[in-house]
């Protein structure tokens, strides 16, 4: 029976120790996955950085202030997660200064690209707004001058056709002596006949003109609609163009012709200039995109994130002989506790007893700083560090060495 427990405690501890494995290896590998992650996105900031300042400045330069900028992103990052502010507060709000420096110049460059981006389309369609606004304030100019012109001209025909009916009558002021009082053609009425006849024609020719207008019209009026649905644009725009070419040159033949003036036709943009690409500009700003920024602050907030998040290892392994001193040396300290930030922490100044007995501890306190140096432990403050995640797996073996030892020894005793 005992036996068949011991059997089963060992098979439970043999599944135990492979999940544990397993999951060791799967936070290993999601640790080592941060690193390409953190510098593709680092790519991908630099590139939306570089394209905002190279509208600025030269290439190169724009090259090596995003190298710079996306270095001191990542550098800053990974510097202020393993620095506590109590330690060194200096060196920390310098981090944090270059930090924010950095991310300020990065978000306000990348916002550029994500601007012309999310704004590529919407700002054709505001172009093409201003265009179809501006036009149709000029064809509302024009069909109120058409109306004015046709207005004056047929007053002017009703007043030549009253002047023919008194000649006709003899009733017209201008007729004398036997004319006068006397019903019937005359000269006078021949020659009001004639105006009236004349006018007549030049206002059916005036009708015929404002038709051939209304046809360019109606014409400019579907050229400009078919801009929002055709696949074409180039040809639609250089259709829609002419059209309002023709439309303004008998506006203006006309306006001439009877003394009347219009405001100036709208100036339209050349396709390139209706097609061309957003310039970066600060006047960006005075439109501001939410989105737009939102994006360009997004790939900058995961970058710091991920590096903030990114655990240092140590810039070379020890070696035995340095694992056996600083494993010694540690075990010398007497002050131990789990912080807030549920890590191993130790104060590493003299205790009142160690300074009253003016005890050296300059190995241990070489220890420390061997550790500081190579990133295995943390400073918090003046008197505290940490341990860093790193270091936890070599004072477990080292432990579990001397426990070993120590069971051996007892076996031995025990055989004795």
């Amino acid at each position: 029976m005992a036996q068949l427990k011991f059997q089963k405690q060992k098979s439970s501890g043999g599944v135990g120790r492979i999940i544990n494995h397993v999951q060791s290896l799967f936070v290993g590998l999601l640790k080592i996955w941060t690193i390409p992650i953190v510098l593709m996105l680092s790519v991908a900031s630099g590139f939306t950085t570089y394209y905002g300042l190279s509208h600025f400045i030269t290439d190169w330069i724009a090259l090596v202030i995003t190298v710079a900028i996306q270095s001191i992103i990542v550098i800053c990052s990974l510097e202020i997660a393993g620095i506590h502010w109590k330690a060194n507060r200096l060196r920390y709000f310098s981090a944090l200064l270059s930090l924010l420096v950095a991310l300020s110049a990065s978000v306000s460059f990348s916002y550029f690209k994500f601007y012309e981006i999310s704004q590529q389309d919407s700002i054709h369609i505001d172009r093409l707004n201003e265009i179809r606004v501006n036009v149709r304030a000029y064809l509302n100019e024009t069909i109120q001058l058409k109306a004015t012109i046709l207005r004056q001209q047929r007053q002017a025909l009703e007043k030549v056709g009253l002047e023919v009916s008194k000649a006709y009558l003899g009733t017209h002021p201008e007729m004398t002596g036997n004319y006068k009082d006397q019903i019937g053609e005359g000269p006078i009425w021949q020659h009001y006949k004639d105006l009236y006849d004349e006018k007549k024609q030049n206002n059916q020719r005036l009708e015929q003109e404002f038709k051939t207008l209304e046809t360019h019209i109606f014409k400019l009026q579907q050229s400009l609609t078919l801009l929002d649905t055709t696949t074409q644009l180039e040809k639609a725009y250089l259709s829609f163009r002419n059209n309002f070419q023709m439309v303004q040159g008998q506006v203006n033949q006309l306006s001439s012709q009877f003394g009347h003036s219009l405001s100036s036709p709208p100036l339209l943009l050349s396709y390139k200039e209706l097609t061309r690409e957003v310039t970066p500009s600060l006047a960006m700003w005075q439109s501001f995109s939410l989105f737009a920024f939102i994006c360009a602050a997004m790939v900058d907030f995961f970058t710091t994130l991920l590096s903030y998040r990114l655990e240092f290892t140590a810039p070379g392994p020890l070696t035995k002989e340095e694992e056996e001193l600083i494993f010694e040396c540690i075990l010398q300290f007497t002050e131990f506790r789990i912080n807030k930030n549920d890590e191993l922490e130790m104060v590493i100044e003299k205790t009142e007893l160690e300074k009253a007995r003016r005890y050296s501890d300059w190995s241990r306190m070489f220890a420390v700083g061997l550790l500081l140096n190579r990133g295995f432990l943390r400073k918090i403050d003046e008197r505290t560090v940490e341990f860093a995640p790193n270091i936890y797996p070599i004072i477990a073996e080292k432990i579990g060495e001397k426990l070993m030892k120590q069971k051996n020894m007892r076996g031995n005793d025990g055989a004795k």
